[in-house]
């Protein structure tokens, strides 16, 4: 495994309804440096006594082991993480399941768009609806996260994100309310 894949990581993000992703969308090529494409995504999230754990089989990117933290808030919050490549979805899965119990399972379409060290996601999840994420990938330094804010409230204005939009929790935490 290569260090830049298991190093310590943050991201200053949000996560919002998209009633018009088609509009997003338009939006999102209109501002983005690049364009990364389509990816098919499953986050099968384990029982933790604190954060959150999940496997996601990607079909861009392969399995990859996600443990991280993040505060149940609206709006620009910190989330930190690593990423940890996994050759074995499958069998990582089963075991993970044995060991700490599967929580929940979210599969989404995940269409990605760069503004620079921003990612935005527009995403349709089974059984949730569509939404958009935006992702300020920096280096975790606590000064940098109101620069970071600043970019990510820049984006929602240009994308049509209002307040009443964001929300607090994960794709996880929403399927379990529904």
């Amino acid at each position: 495994m290569a260090a830049s894949t298991t190093r310590a990581r943050a991201n200053f993000e949000i996560k919002a309804r998209c009633a018009d992703l088609a509009a997003a969308r338009e939006r999102a090529e209109r501002i983005a440096t690049e364009h990364v494409g389509v990816d098919h995504q499953v986050d099968t999230y384990f029982a933790t006594r604190a954060g959150r754990l999940k496997l996601r089989e990607s079909s861009l990117s392969g399995g990859q082991l996600v443990p991280y933290l993040r505060p149940d808030q609206p709006g620009p919050r910190r989330s930190d993480y690593r990423i940890l490549p996994v050759p074995d979805p499958a069998g990582t899965k089963a075991l993970l399941s044995q060991i700490l119990g599967v929580h929940r399972v979210v599969d989404k379409q995940r269409e990605i768009f760069l503004v620079d060290n921003v990612r935005i996601h527009l995403d349709r999840v089974e059984g949730l609806g569509t939404f958009l994420e935006l992702e300020a990938v920096f280096d975790g330094t606590p000064g940098a996260e109101a620069a970071q804010q600043r970019k990510l409230e820049h984006l929602m204005r240009e994308l049509g994100v209002r307040p009443d939009d964001l929300i607090a929790t994960s794709y996880e935490a929403l399927l379990e309310e529904s």
